[in-house]
């Protein structure tokens, strides 16, 4: 069951491509300026609190009371830091002073002591803490009381609320995502255009190709094409061009294949012409009508025989059949081609043989059996064909497992093949000047179709048998057929 592929629209899914990015990398740019603005929101007042925190560690002293046996810590807040605890009213402060052993000395007694180890001291550090609450922001530091060996720290804390931070972190994100909501769908606008701009080129292509006629295969121009559809124009120009190439072939073909059947057609209806006025004439020669349908006889078989082999090379051609590969014996269906022709060269006074191997002791082969065995019968019936009477026909089959090949030989002492058309003879329709050899031209041309096919190679020279020709004329023809035998088979030989 097939499956049928959903077309996509190339400008579609560009602009996805490019929109995706842009609007999933817009909710990340938002997590990030929030978390860059909330950090230059603190900077400032952080600054502040720390001075405050500082001014305030300024004050801590040991002091002694003549009721207290030990000094304790005390703290004068200066008039600053008061009026600044006092007067802030977006947020709320809180302080706190402990001594030495954790004593309160003075400020907020919940708010929470940092854990872990104590810090540099005289060094103000942050942190973020909850009060009654709240979130805060704490900056401390230690304060030294007294130095070695009794070295005593005194631990004063600064905390504030976050509204102040809120409202600008806020402003921030504000100022830096408004204009976003601008700038995106402008940007989804421009992307759009320019995808539009880009790819008129390729509309403009469409169109040249709309416009042409269906016979012309001349190759597309490839001006205003854009260098990444270049190599598509490219590829549609060869294909345009082995197109044409295959047309005019065709063509070609067509105009031999019905220039061939021409000639026995014509012939046929006029000896039925010639047998029908001597019907009418009242004519009582048997004779002469016996001769009129043996030419209409004649002419059917060589047009029967042009259309069998017309029918052969469009079978050789067909590349989807080519592919259908069965095991097939070369020895057994050389051997009932021979037999089939024995008759004929009976008739014609010649000498048919076969040399090889017997059925099913060679090296199988995988083919297409039909082809192969077409390819063996225009290879006899051409020899055939081409040797006169008295002359001998040889068809051999040879295994050789060193070039990993089966051989097939045809060898006559016919006229030969001269060696400046040895390439020529496997074109359809040619047939050897001098040799005035009723055929059809197709025979070679078959078996070199079918040879290809199986990636096979065939080769003419001249024969070894002995000839009845002059000796100024080559001695007969030797076709060589080269079958590639796989490797997995050839263990079956012999």
């Amino acid at each position: 069951m097939s499956t049928q592929h959903e077309q996509h629209s190339l400008f579609g899914e560009i602009l996805d491509w490019m929109l995706a990015p842009l609007l999933l990398l817009w909710p990340m740019s938002i997590l990030l300026t929030s978390l860059i603005a909330q950090n230059i929101a603190n900077r400032p007042y952080d600054r502040e609190l720390a001075q405050m925190v500082r001014s305030m560690a300024r004050q801590v002293a040991l002091q002694t009371s003549a009721d207290e046996g030990s000094p304790s810590v005390r703290l004068a807040l200066p008039q600053s830091v008061a009026e600044y605890l006092r007067a802030d009213d977006a947020d709320r402060v809180y302080y706190q002073v402990l001594g030495a052993r954790g004593e309160l000395a003075a400020g907020e007694a919940g708010l929470p002591v940092p854990e872990g180890d104590m810090l540099l001291p005289g060094e103000v550090h942050f942190r973020d803490e909850t009060m009654l609450g709240e979130e805060v922001r704490v900056a401390y530091l230690w304060v030294p009381l007294a130095g070695p060996p009794d070295a005593t720290f005194a631990l004063v804390q600064l905390a504030e609320t976050l509204g102040k931070r809120s409202v600008l972190a806020n402003e921030i994100i504000k100022g830096v995502i408004l204009p976003q909501f601008l700038i995106l769908p402008l940007a989804v606008v421009l992307v759009w255009f320019a995808l539009s701009r880009g790819i008129k080129p390729l509309n403009r292509l469409q169109q040249r190709i709309r416009q042409r006629e269906s016979s012309d295969l001349s190759p597309i121009e490839e001006f205003d094409v854009p260098d990444e559809v270049a190599p598509l124009v490219r590829a549609i120009n060869e294909l345009l061009a082995r197109l044409d190439q295959s047309i005019g072939a065709q063509k070609h073909f067509l105009a031999d294949a019905a220039h061939q059947l021409k000639t026995p057609l014509a012939g046929l209806r006029m000896q039925a012409e010639l047998a029908e006025r001597d019907i009418d004439a009242g004519a009582t020669d048997t004779a002469g009508l016996k001769r009129s349908l043996q030419q209409m006889s004649l002419s059917s078989q060589r047009a029967a025989h042009a259309v069998n082999q017309l029918l052969a090379l469009a079978r050789a051609e067909d590349r989807a059949q080519a592919l259908r590969e069965h095991p097939l014996d070369l020895a057994q269906i050389v051997m009932d081609t021979v037999r089939d022709f024995v008759p004929q060269a009976l008739a014609r006074q010649i000498d048919l043989g076969y040399e090889g191997p017997a059925a099913g002791s060679a090296v199988r082969l995988f083919g297409q059996p039909v082809l192969i065995r077409e390819m063996v019968r225009n290879l006899v019936d051409n020899a055939l064909i081409y040797t006169p009477a008295g002359g001998s026909v040889t068809v051999r089959v040879l295994a050789d497992p060193v070039g990993q090949v089966m051989v097939l030989q045809v060898e006559d002492t016919g006229p030969g093949i001269a060696e400046d058309q040895r390439e020529l003879v496997f074109q359809p329709f040619y047939r050897t000047l001098g040799t005035n050899v009723d055929g059809s031209g197709l025979g070679l041309a078959i078996v070199r179709e079918v040879a290809q096919q199986h990636g096979a190679e065939v080769t003419i020279g001249a024969a070894r048998l002995r000839s009845t020709t002059p000796a100024d004329r080559p001695q007969g023809a030797l076709v060589t057929v080269r079958l590639p035998v796989r490797l997995g088979h050839l263990a079956e030989v012999m």
